[in-house]
């Protein structure tokens, strides 16, 4: 058996590099946004009203339920709740 070390647990479970990227991605998304509702001391309602959407979508995201999150929505619900966001690209070494 290879020991193996990852840098990421997306880099472990993902199938591909493309896919672990967009997974870390979504990840610091959602939790920033959860970041926000706790420091702001949003409930789930007018963390929605904020966000864009619905009450069961901002239950779904303190849920960590990832899979159901884009990245295109999690961009708008941070933009929408008036958090900038800002990515570095750098070379994969």
């Amino acid at each position: 058996m290879k020991n193996e070390q990852f840098s990421s647990v997306w880099d472990a479970i993902e199938d591909t590099p493309e896919e672990a990227e967009n997974m870390k991605l979504r990840s610091a998304l959602m939790m920033a946004l959860k970041q926000h509702i706790g420091r702001n001391n949003l409930s789930q309602i007018q963390a929605a009203k904020l966000f864009g959407v619905t009450q069961p979508r901002i239950s779904d995201l303190i849920r960590g339920k990832i899979i159901l999150f884009s990245l295109d929505m999690l961009v708008n619900m941070a933009a929408a709740a008036g958090l900038r966001i800002e990515l570095r690209v750098l070379e994969a070494a």
